[in-house]
């Protein structure tokens, strides 16, 4: 019984996977560049859907002009609250170049622009 005890609490410190939606945080328009982050607390290991990300940071390319959005560098990693030395909450900061130009079409009768 004694030695399930360390085993127990080792696997109930241990770090666990969270999923995070990423949100649209800063946008230069200028440079094509979209920033999106979540949130990380200490002992977790958050992850973010890259699919949904990627389409994310597209529609907000769009809306700039742009056709679409891709991966641009590493995530960026910043701490945002910490008890003494130990980093309790963290930000993730995943960033997207834009790039195309959004051609539209503009159609009589009210009908919708298409996005090429």
């Amino acid at each position: 019984m004694n030695k399930l005890l360390p085993v127990a609490a080792a696997i109930a410190l241990s770090a666990c996977t969270v999923h995070r939606q990423a949100n649209v945080t800063d946008v230069d328009t200028t440079s094509g560049i979209v920033r999106l982050t979540y949130g990380q607390a200490m002992l977790q290991s958050a992850t973010t859907d890259s699919y949904v990300a990627n389409g994310t940071a597209t529609k907000q390319c769009q809306q700039m002009g742009y056709a679409t959005a891709t991966p641009f560098g590493q995530p960026v990693t910043t701490c945002t609250v910490t008890s003494g030395s130990l980093c309790v909450n963290e930000n993730v900061t995943i960033q997207y170049q834009c790039r195309g130009i959004a051609v539209t079409t503009v159609q009589s009768q009210g009908q919708a622009a298409q996005y090429w």
